[in-house]
């Protein structure tokens, strides 16, 4: 695991290790009740999905309800998926998961790999570099992206190796910034938003060059965001909430010391509002429907806020 994400783990987990047993047994039952029988999760499509396997596997570690069975099938699945295809998001969640299943059961996803994997996906990764000095979604993106740039990111991290040219990396974050201190997603953009500033903030701890300066600009942009409804919008010009950016919103907050910008009893109750009774949280108020990444998202909010 590496730093960034085993701090993310514990502070969520010990939070959520003080909330009522009946509150984490019914979301731990609605988790496991996502994994398929190939040992994957699905979303709202229940088909297994590497993203939404590292969403459940997340929920179930936050929990403590990460039990060797749960790992040991999943690891069944990641293996099937080791030459998959050759996204950021799909690389993060294999190995995130992989690591994930390894704490829960001891159990290496990666021993059946050729025993240069590691160096494969390093040298796929730098063709996911793009002239502007971030990263894209795939080999050759004409553009980077904030988000896949934190992505990539991460995944050197789990690789245990050094990001390079960390100081270019974030030169490139550097450069979406915007005039209320918040980030935005792609160069043309210019309003910024909860997410993107989240990613910005997290690649910029990352490569070691988050500074207080920026700090104090992204507490007052995200903290501007919370609406009559609690939760936090996505950026000032959405009018209603939800639990991604309410999540992401908060986290990034704790990380610069910002907190207590917003009312937390008010963010709360927001997310509470969003809770199943049989396990599962909604996306926000709009949102019919439910999956494991908004469940992980409502539990975090909850490890940080309670």
């Amino acid at each position: 695991m590496d730093s960034y994400l085993l701090r993310l783990t514990t502070t969520l987990a010990d939070g959520l290790a003080r909330q009522p047993q009946a509150f984490r047994r019914r979301h731990a039952k609605y988790v496991r009740a996502c994994q398929n029988a190939d040992g994957g999760f699905g979303g709202r499509d229940p088909a297994s999905d590497l993203y939404y396997t590292a969403f459940g596997l997340r929920g179930l570690a936050l929990l403590g309800e990460l039990t060797p069975d749960v790992a040991e099938r999943a690891s069944g699945y990641l293996r099937q998926r080791l030459q998959g295809s050759a996204t950021a998001v799909d690389f993060f969640s294999l190995l995130y998961a992989s690591a994930l299943v390894q704490m829960g059961s001891g159990i290496d996803v990666l021993s059946d790999a050729p025993a240069d994997w590691p160096e494969r996906v390093a040298t796929l990764l730098a063709s996911f570099r793009t002239f502007d000095g971030g990263y894209g979604k795939a080999p050759n993106s004409p553009f980077g992206s904030t988000y896949h740039t934190f992505l990539v990111a991460l995944c050197y991290e789990l690789l245990g190796r050094a990001l390079p040219e960390a100081a270019a990396v974030a030169e490139f974050i550097r450069s979406r910034r915007r005039e209320d201190g918040g980030f935005v997603e792609m160069k043309q953009m210019k309003r910024s938003g909860a997410n993107p500033t989240a990613a910005a903030v997290g690649t910029l701890q990352l490569a070691g060059s988050l500074d207080h300066e920026t700090k104090t600009g992204v507490v007052n942009m995200i903290g501007g965001l919370q609406s009559p409804e609690g939760g936090l919008m996505a950026n000032s010009r959405i009018p209603l909430a939800d639990l991604l950016s309410t999540f992401t919103g908060c986290w990034t907050l704790q990380e610069c010391g910002g907190l207590d910008r917003i009312d937390r009893s008010e963010v709360m109750r927001y997310v509470k509002t969003l809770e199943r009774p049989e396990g599962g949280f909604h996306g926000g108020s709009w949102d019919s429907g439910f999956d494991v990444e908004y469940t992980f998202y409502g539990l975090g909010a909850v490890g940080l806020l309670g």
